[in-house]
């Protein structure tokens, strides 16, 4: 491992308290001989979603060595709550202790900037590397064999259990359900998350009629009682009378039959879609990233691709994928689909002539209209962008939503927003007149984690997933009217100089690896603003890692978007087939414009021994 100074892994610190301890405070002295792996993350960001199935492996495989502590830094406020906190620990089924940081202390302490991060703390308490994003697994399973070795030679490594004490197991018939539909013989098939199953429910809502997989984590077809999921959220029914499922963690697409209970797999070979990866072809050789919500729209089946901020269709006519509408850059921008941006897009419901959109992480309601070319254009009716959000009733062009994940069409014509992290049931009125906005108004509120809804008999049924169950609500023919609430990220700004501004993404190729060049170039860098105005110079895409930009002096402060993405492969000739990996991160960066602050906005893509 090449020289570097050594930095001494700053406390950690959280107002939030420490869970899956058993109660105790961790401190790094206690972790002293152990290698520590800290996973700053938040549990609204897909790509956390996906660091946490990534190191699975290597946390069991290096349990005696290895202590991953989760630093849970919020981005919503909902996230600030420790019992959201709690419960997000228990939905994604996290195996290690996790600080709740709300105030975002820690992650001031060791510099972080963007979700995910993992930081590296060796044996001895300093830390020896720090990467952004995903897909960084690999190369630390090798940096933590390589401290292994290290410091047992040095007699610094202390061997034994992990401080991870889990939590007692809450029984009942549903864990964490994502989504429901109404059956058409009566009754409700919901997607039982936490049970990776689906739960057939009787017309109470309540009673479990039969199961759809065996409850285990996994991914396997066969019959009901053997198949196997992997935290299912959305379902949908197709016009043959079998049901379609997002399969998230398997990043699949699988088919029910109603009568046997059978699963086969539509689309997705459960590997995770990376930047490069093909966009089309048949279903089952495609790989998909966290399909979210299913719906039936204009003759196919449409993916809210929530790993990769897209809308992607499955047509059962030839039993192919392709992506539909988004470029994989996260943010709100409308227009033609192709060159629209989504943020991680995470429900749907399709009515005649529009597929509705919960675009989560711009805590927007979009939808997709079909025009009579045949193209697809895409619109935003609620919602300003990724900073911004609240419980804002009224005009739908100043309305706030805060992150949600469910929409369904009301009969009306207006819409249901599952509006997650507000705990309440919102609703979108379309504009009676060519030019004006909509208007937003409150159906419900005291909803625990609303994720997803279906309108039986002039009632509307809520799944609350924070609860276990589903509500059933009437649906007043007056919303409610709530105080008005607008929030911005609690992310501290980065003081930087108007002018010019040298961007540097940092990447170094794990060790034993180098840049892939065998098909062109092996980097990429997408650079943006908002708002628009704050970038003179420097916008949109290009291949170099560097690049000069120019603030406008006249914006005093903004957030630039960054999406650095770097391949590498393993730099040995002797391997006829070498491994290769893709390194992605997108940043959203709150800036300040300062005079004679910083001239230079450094990000690491990824560290391993610069």
């Amino acid at each position: 491992m090449a020289t570097r100074a050594r930095v001494r892994a700053p406390e950690l610190v959280g107002a939030g308290g420490w869970l899956n301890t058993g109660g105790r405070a961790l401190t790094l002295a206690d972790l002293r001989g152990k290698i520590v792996l800290l996973d700053f993350w938040t549990f609204c960001c897909i790509n956390c979603l996906h660091v946490l199935d990534e190191l699975r492996e290597l946390e069991e495989k290096h349990r005696d060595t290895l202590v991953i502590v989760g630093v849970h830094s919020p981005k919503f406020v909902h996230e600030a709550e420790h019992q959201a906190v709690v419960d997000a620990v228990a939905r994604y089924d996290v195996q290690h202790p996790v600080l709740d940081d709300p105030e975002l202390v820690t992650w001031k302490q060791y510099a972080v900037r963007a979700w995910p991060t993992l930081v590296v703390v060796d044996p001895e308490g300093y830390v020896v590397a720090q990467h952004a994003g995903e897909g960084h697994a690999h190369a630390i399973a090798a940096l933590v064999e390589e401290l292994e070795a290290e410091h047992a030679a040095k007699g610094t490594l202390r061997r034994g259990d992990s401080p991870y004490v889990p939590p007692a197991a809450e029984p009942g018939v549903l864990r964490f359900p994502g989504k429901a539909i109404r059956l058409p013989s009566g009754g409700y098939l919901v997607a039982d998350s936490g049970h990776h199953s689906l739960a057939e429910l009787a017309e109470d809502g309540e009673t479990l009629v039969r199961r759809i997989g065996s409850g285990e984590r996994g991914f396997a077809d066969g019959p009901a009682d053997s198949a196997r999921f992997s935290e299912p959220q959305g379902l949908a029914l197709l016009p043959d009378g079998a049901v379609v499922v997002a399969d998230t963690v398997n990043h699949a697409l699988r088919r029910v039959e109603l009568d046997s209970g059978a699963v086969s797999t539509l689309a997705g070979t459960g590997r995770q879609w990376w930047q490069n990866s093909p966009t089309s072809g048949p279903g089952r050789e495609v790989d998909l990233s966290s399909p979210w919500d299913v719906a039936w729209f204009d003759g196919r089946v449409w993916i809210a691709m929530a790993g990769t901020h897209q809308l992607w269709t499955y047509d059962p006519q030839t039993a192919t994928v392709a992506a539909a509408a988004g470029t994989t850059n996260e943010g709100l921008v409308d227009g033609p689909a192709a060159e629209a941006w989504f943020a991680q897009p995470s429900g749907l419901a399709a009515t005649a002539d529009r597929l509705w959109v919960a675009d989560s992480e711009t805590s927007a309601l979009r939808h997709v209209s079909r025009e009579t070319d045949g193209s697809y254009t895409v619109r935003t009716a609620v919602g300003t962008g990724l900073f911004d959000f609240g419980h804002r009733d009224g005009d739908a062009a100043q309305a706030l939503l805060q992150h949600p994940l469910g929409v369904t069409a009301l009969p009306d014509g207006s819409v249901a927003v599952c509006d997650t992290y507000n705990h309440a049931l919102r609703r979108y009125a379309p504009p009676t007149e060519e030019g004006a906005a909509g208007e937003v108004s409150t159906l419900a509120t005291d909803l625990r984690e609303p994720s997803g809804a279906v309108v039986v008999d002039g009632d509307i049924v809520v799944v609350e997933s924070a609860r276990h169950r589903l509500t059933r609500l009437r649906l007043p023919e007056e919303a409610l009217q709530v105080a008005a609430t607008a929030h911005r990220t609690q992310r501290p700004a980065t003081e930087v100089a108007p002018g010019a501004l040298q961007l540097d993404v940092i990447f170094t190729p794990p060790s034993g690896q180098k840049l892939d060049e065998s098909y062109g170039p092996a980097t990429r860098l997408l650079v943006s603003s908002t708002p628009a105005e704050l970038l003179l110079d420097g916008a949109g895409a290009d291949t170099a890692l560097h690049r000069p930009l120019r603030l406008n002096p006249a914006v005093t402060e903004g957030v630039l978007h960054i999406s650095a993405m770097a391949a590498s492969c393993d730099d040995d000739p002797s391997i006829e087939y070498p491994t290769c990996h893709v390194h992605q991160q997108d940043w959203g960066v709150p800036v300040r414009l300062v005079p004679g602050a910083a001239s230079r906005l450094p990000l690491v893509l990824a560290g391993m021994d610069e």
